[in-house]
């Protein structure tokens, strides 16, 4: 067996009150350490210390066998959540809609009828508020249906409706720059469309059936902050503002990402403020670091962003042949990313030296846009929970796709449905989501015509598994759900995985990566073997630290994408 030293191939970057570089060799990067930042300097807002949990609602749990998730099933699974340790829920769109996903919402002020009543919506609030859980919602404001009133007001040409969106009588020509806002396609038909009853032509970024609203109307800006109240006062604590790049376009050029809609989100933050203080804004910008951090705005605008990158670094590092194509978004800087380890200390180096703190950054795996990560993975475990403890790693708010913490799959591409399956609670008929002899996902109408009915032969091939359900490995001692689980505890409680804690990364000539978080004398050591065999891990200095995960180390052998974690006493 090669001997390794922990100089070869050594990284690493001490975050607190980091400043930035001219240059950075390509090899190494090292940061003369600075005073570390004081969590007593002032009170840390709730979201820097939560662990996010982002729940589809319609596929969560259905307590009364209509194949649906409901609000009542978020409540009955409340004792789960708390159990795996999270702090905080996002849920994605819960407002009336046509469609299944909810992101053309119909209705300001109504909960969608397939999840219950606005008192079973409210019941789970206060629930959850009782567990010390906090819940968030899915906010779309760049866009609604166009079976909204708005819109058909807007269409017949109606005082005040009638500029509530964006219309021009012709479209435009080829060649004029129109296209999606997160690509460089000349197409301006994906963009604009016709309206029959108007005679002209709606922007709509998202497709015809999600026309934009027009946020430069007083009328509109004005409606969208009572809908943000109406919600802050039946008492969740924040909202996840959906594609907040696209607010205001100046195109055809300029679609994304402009300085009116930089100050429409600082507009939208002083609002929410006003309502409660301690009210969160998180952003969904699709983009690299640099771009997602100006919505932060000198702390004027949104209190977090996602950080897309994180998720697409790690899923290279584990396979090494994955895309980080961005399918809302744009990620230029994606495919300029080192090959190795490295890539994760260059993606918290990219944090540190934006316009933002480290506290503004989200860092994910994957959500309900992407592919799910143990299906990237070939629902290969080992690189799962590396995965998850390269996620747990990172400086900044965790977020958990529901079901990532038993490694959910899919069962195939070309349709975000695969994406968003029921959860697997048990191996009885319908993984305990449902009595229903059948789940939502087996109504074909709501994915168009000739849509196959892939879940019966998905579910049946999960349920021969053993191993997937949330019971199955509840009682393993060593399954994903119990790492999960132990990396949130560790969150909470190890104030070195801050974003004031100190991050360094080691790539070892074996494949051995070594990820050291410290702050004032507690540390947390995280060693992943990325390679396909054992590796001796004898030089690594363990003085001092007793292990927490332990189960893939033999003697001073790391088993393939073994995982080893580590700790001071304090």
């Amino acid at each position: 067996m090669k001997r390794f030293s922990l100089s070869a191939l050594a990284l690493s970057v001490l975050l607190a009150g980091c400043q930035p570089q001219t240059s950075q060799p390509q090899t190494s990067t090292t940061v003369e350490e600075a005073p570390a930042l004081s969590v007593a300097q002032a009170a840390t807002p709730w979201w820097q210390d939560a662990v996010f949990y982002q729940i589809w609602p319609r596929s969560f749990y259905d307590t009364n066998a209509d194949g649906h998730g409901d609000f009542n099933g978020m409540t009955a699974k409340l004792p789960y959540l708390q159990e795996l340790g999270v702090t905080a829920l996002w849920l994605t769109p819960m407002f009336e809609a046509p469609s299944y996903h909810g992101y053309d919402f119909t209705e300001f002020y109504q909960v969608e009828s397939d999840y219950g009543s606005m008192a079973e919506f409210e019941a789970f609030i206060k629930a959850a508020e009782a567990k010390g859980m906090k819940v968030i919602l899915d906010l779309v404001i760049n866009h609604i249906s166009s079976e909204h009133d708005w819109f058909k007001r807007s269409a017949a040409g109606e005082a005040p409706y009638k500029d509530y969106f964006i219309w021009r009588d012709d479209m435009p020509e080829a060649g004029s720059g129109w296209g999606h806002a997160w690509s460089d396609n000349d197409k301006p038909d994906a963009v604009w469309h016709y309206n029959e009853t108007r005679n002209a032509y709606y922007y709509a970024a998202f497709g015809a059936s999600q026309p934009d609203v027009n946020l430069r109307h007083p009328d509109v800006v004005a409606e969208m902050k009572k809908m943000a109240k109406f919600w802050l006062d039946k008492g969740v604590a924040g909202f996840r503002l959906d594609a907040v790049r696209f607010a205001m376009e100046d195109g055809p050029q300029g679609q994304a990402d402009t300085e009116e809609t930089i100050a429409y989100w600082q507009d939208f933050n002083q609002y929410v403020k006003s309502v409660n203080p301690e009210a969160y804004l998180v952003g969904e910008a699709w983009v690299d670091i640099p771009i997602a951090a100006r919505y932060f705005g000198e702390g004027k605008g949104l209190d977090q962003g996602f950080d897309f990158e994180v998720g697409y670094n790690i899923l290279g590092l584990l396979k090494p042949d994955a895309s980080g194509e961005a399918q809302f978004g744009t990620m230029q800087s994606n495919a300029n990313k080192v090959a190795d380890a490295a890539v994760l200390q260059q993606n918290v180096r990219q944090r540190a030296d934006s316009v933002a703190p480290l506290s503004f950054f989200a860092p994910f795996l994957t959500n309900h846009d992407q592919e799910r990560i143990a299906y990237q993975l070939a629902e290969h475990d080992a690189k799962a929970k590396l995965a998850a403890a390269m996620l747990f790693s990172s400086p900044g708010t965790p977020y958990i796709y529901y079901g990532e913490e038993i490694g959910l799959t899919q069962g195939g591409t070309g349709h975000d449905v695969y994406k968003r399956a029921p959860m697997l609670w048990d191996n009885s008929p319908q993984a305990g989501f449902s009595q229903s002899a059948t789940s939502w996902v087996e109504q074909l109408e709501l994915f168009g015509a000739n849509f196959p009915n892939w879940y019966p032969d998905f579910l049946s091939a999960q349920l021969n598994a053993a191993d997937r359900s949330v019971a199955a490995q509840q009682a393993q001692p060593d399954s994903i759900w119990q790492l999960y689980k132990l990396l949130i505890a560790q969150k909470k409680q190890r104030p070195e995985l801050g974003t004031a804690g100190s991050y360094s990364v080691t790539q070892l000539e074996n494949g051995v990566v070594q990820i050291t978080r410290e702050l004032n004398g507690s540390k947390t050591l995280f060693v992943l073997n990325l390679s396909d065999s054992a590796q001796d891990i004898s030089a690594i200095k363990t003085d001092g630290l007793s292990s927490s995960w332990a189960f893939d180390l033999d003697g001073n052998m790391l088993a393939p994408y073994g995982l080893l974690l580590l700790h001071s006493a304090h």
